[in-house]
Formats: C-alpha cells, sequence, structure tokens
C-alpha cells in the first residue's frame, strides 16, 4: 500500500470514527499512530506520539487558552449578559422589528467577551428568547435570532476557534483577533438589515399579531435614570476596551490581552457581587477542563498533521492543483462547500482539525494569505453550527429553551434567514479580502 493510499484511508476514516461518537482527540491520535506505524514503521510512530504530547503545546504562546476561556467564564456566570440585552433594548425597542435588533447587538457586544457561541446561545436563550415570545414575537423568530446571531462569539475577538486556528496554521492569533472585527460587525449589522427587511416585507414571519411591532418594548430599563444606565453597561464596555484596545493599539500582546481580560472579569464580578468562593471555584475547575480538552485536540492536531506529512497527500494535492490550471475562485469554492456540508455533520473544532492540516500546506502553495484564510474558513464553519442535522447552535438553545414545545426543526427554520445572511456576507469576504486584512495591516487579494 502506498504512502499517499494510506495518508487517504486515514482522513476517511477519521470522519467516519467521529460520526460514530468516538472522541475526536482519541480518533486523530489513533489513526495518526496507525498511519505512521504503516508508513515508517512502529519505532517511529511511538517516537512522534510521544513529542506531540511533550512538545507541541509546550510554548508560552499557548498560555492563551487558558486566560480567555477564565475570562469568559467570568463574563458568563455574572448577569453582564443580560444588562447588555436590556440596554441594547432599551435603544432599539422602539424601532420597527427593534427587540430581535437588540438580541443581536448584545449578542455582538457579549461575544466580544465569552469568545464561544455555546456561551451566547445558553445566556440569550433565557434571557431574550421569554422576552421576545412575551411580546408578540413567534417562536420561531424568536430561537431564530438567538441562534443565528450566537455564532457572532466565533468571529467577533476574542474568539476559541481563532485562537485554534491560530495553532494549528502557526498564524499570529493577535492578527486573527484583528482580522475578525470587521467582518463581525458587519455581520452583525447585516442581522439587523434581515430582521428590518423581515418586519417590513413579511412581519407574519416575525410577530404572531401585527399590531405588536407598532407598540415600544418596555423593559426593566425603561424610565430609568441616565446614570442607572451607565452603570449598566459601563462594565462591559470597559472589559471590551480594555481588551481589544489593548491589542488593536498595540500596548498588549494576545497572551497578556488575555490575562489582563480574565482580571478585569474577575474584579467586575466582585464589584458587582457576582462573585463568591463557589462561583469562583466552580469556574476554575470548568477553565481547568475546557483548557485539559483543548490542549489534548491540539496534541491530536499536531500529530496528525505528522503524519499527513510524512504520506505526502498535501503535497500531492497542491502539485495537482498547480498542474491542472484550476482557477483559483472554483478551488476556494469547493473548499468553502466541503467545510459547510461537513458542518452539517460534525462541530467547528472537529472541522479544523480534521480539514486544516491537510488544506493549509495546500492553500499555503497557492500563496493565499493565512489570516484571510483563517477568517473565511470560521465564517463557513459558523454556517454550519446554524445547518441540520447537527447544527451546534441549535441544539444549545433548545437544551437551554424555557418552552420545551418550541421544536429543534423549528429552530432551524428560524435560523434560515441568518444562514442565507451569513452566506452572503462569507461570499463579500472572499470578494474583498480587505474587510479582513485592513485592519491588520496588509495589503492581499487573490484577483
Amino acid at each position: 500500500m502506498s504512502e499517499l493510499t494510506i495518508g487517504t484511508l486515514c482522513l476517511i476514516a477519521s470522519l467516519i470514527l467521529i460520526q460514530t461518537g468516538m472522541h475526536i482527540g482519541i480518533a486523530l491520535m489513533l489513526l495518526s499512530f496507525i498511519g505512521v506505524w504503516a508508513i515508517k514503521g512502529i519505532l517511529v510512530a511511538g517516537k512522534l506520539l510521544a513529542s506531540s504530547v511533550s512538545t507541541s503545546i509546550a510554548s508560552d504562546a499557548y498560555a492563551v487558552i487558558p486566560l480567555f476561556v477564565l475570562m469568559g467564564l467570568f463574563v458568563s456566570s455574572t448577569n453582564m449578559g443580560r444588562d447588555t440585552f436590556d440596554v441594547a433594548a432599551l435603544a432599539l425597542g422602539r424601532i420597527r422589528g427593534g427587540l430581535g435588533m437588540a438580541t443581536v447587538a448584545a449578542n455582538a457586544v457579549f461575544a466580544a467577551c465569552t469568545g464561544t457561541t455555546i456561551a451566547s446561545a445558553s445566556v440569550f436563550t433565557k434571557v431574550a428568547v421569554p422576552e421576545m415570545i412575551r411580546h408578540g414575537h413567534t417562536p420561531k423568530f424568536s430561537v431564530g435570532v438567538v441562534a443565528g446571531s450566537s455564532v457572532l462569539g466565533m468571529l467577533i475577538p476574542p474568539s476559541v476557534l481563532m485562537i485554534i486556528y491560530g495553532v494549528i496554521a502557526n498564524s499570529s492569533i493577535a492578527d486573527l483577533f484583528k482580522a475578525g472585527i470587521l467582518p463581525g460587525i458587519l455581520l452583525a449589522i447585516a442581522f439587523c438589515v434581515t430582521i428590518s427587511l423581515m418586519a417590513s416585507w413579511k412581519p407574519a414571519s416575525v410577530v404572531i399579531d401585527v399590531k405588536a411591532l407598532e407598540k415600544s418594548y418596555r423593559g426593566p430599563l425603561e424610565g430609568a435614570s441616565a446614570s442607572a444606565i451607565i452603570l449598566k453597561f459601563l462594565p462591559i464596555v470597559i472589559l471590551v476596551g480594555t481588551v481589544l484596545g489593548g491589542i488593536y493599539g498595540g500596548f498588549l500582546t494576545a497572551t497578556e490581552a488575555g490575562g489582563v481580560g480574565a482580571l478585569a472579569a474577575l474584579l467586575i464580578a466582585l464589584a458587582r457581587r457576582e462573585m463568591n468562593w463557589k462561583v469562583f471555584w466552580n469556574v476554575a475547575l470548568e477553565t481547568g477542563r475546557v483548557t485539559a480538552a483543548i490542549c489534548f485536540l491540539l496534541m491530536a492536531a499536531a500529530l496528525y498533521a505528522q503524519m499527513l506529512t510524512l504520506s505526502g497527500l498535501p503535497y500531492t494535492v497542491g502539485q495537482w492543483l498547480q498542474t491542472a490550471d484550476l482557477p483559483f475562485l472554483s478551488i476556494l469554492i469547493g473548499y468553502l462547500t466541503v467545510v459547510v456540508i461537513l458542518g452539517c455533520f460534525l462541530d467547528s473544532v472537529s472541522i479544523m482539525l480534521i480539514v486544516l492540516p491537510f488544506v493549509i500546506p495546500v492553500f499555503e502553495s497557492l500563496g493565499v494569505d493565512l489570516i484571510w484564510f483563517g477568517l473565511i474558513t470560521i465564517v463557513a464553519i459558523e454556517v454550519g453550527l446554524l445547518t441540520p442535522p447537527l447544527g451546534l447552535a441549535v441544539f444549545v438553545v433548545k437544551a437551554n429553551l424555557e418552552d420545551q414545545n418550541i421544536t429543534t426543526w423549528q429552530i432551524f427554520m428560524g435560523t434560515m434567514p441568518m444562514t442565507i445572511t451569513m452566506v452572503i456576507i462569507l461570499a463579500l469576504c472572499v470578494i474583498f479580502p480587505w474587510l479582513a486584512l485592513a485592519p491588520v495591516g496588509v495589503s492581499w487579494s487573490w484577483w
């Protein structure tokens, strides 16, 4: 059996094993070990396995993982998500479809503190969905907006997916954070435009009674003083400004920003009197569990990348693409289509760990800027978070719903306008690379 065949079989087998329910890290390590064994022998396979465990994450740069996880968990353990929603609802509640827009705006701000879709979906399912339904919005629209806007957590920095991509692609995590800000804001605005169009052209899809669109939202901050409103919103502004301002201003590296953000989040939680020893201990334990899981996945990815390199599969595919003289756009569309399809069956981390070690050398040989490539990859993966049968954001919303009469299929149908909007933004990011690269200070284009 040729080395190329071994690499191909391991790639296919990884998809099959993960679909059967095997843990992604175990599947990749097992197949990588078997693949290297078949190519170079068991002695080399054993040495590479030991090396991936002992050296693949032995760098100070990986400290960014637990620090941003810790910051996100501190924020999630407080009521900052509810306060952000209340302020956004007060500002936008008088606009047609404003409550849905407020959910998007609050999710965008909250995403800049947590970095995960799961946290955003969990918080706003409990905060925003009951409020929207109480004010006459259809259940399908309410859950669709929450699930759709929750994916902003993976795009607006800091993002766990960006950190994982930066490690796999050996790219600057700070540059990836910078690259995500314009597309993230653009996507949030596009979601709001979509909601406005739905409320104007097809109000029956937004509210049960069209008259509900004419009513102003009256939330807990209605009639509150300016100082009370500022106090509600000030903590999250301080946190976002400290972390992202430090990175974009060049004062902090990504790792330093994570440490400063974690400390700021802790101090804010203490000042709000929402942190006690029990909550702190639970946050610390969860940070350890999440960090250990991510590090194990990265070790598996390192061994998997070495196996693919030994098999020569990425080099062979890259050479074939160059000699086939295919248009770059055709290659890119094919890749993004595969990523979206995989998102229908796999979670986002699994897609990155399986696909990126294979495709990054291919696209790097084509002269692609890896920061831009990472950005469009993450957006394509986010589309998969909303598509059946395994849209992770959809199932997180379903698990946190108070009203269990809302079905999973209703949530999928509710996210459809958001999914279409994301595909449009993905197309814009592909056509105009400067959307991602301008904040990084890089001038590059594929056309």
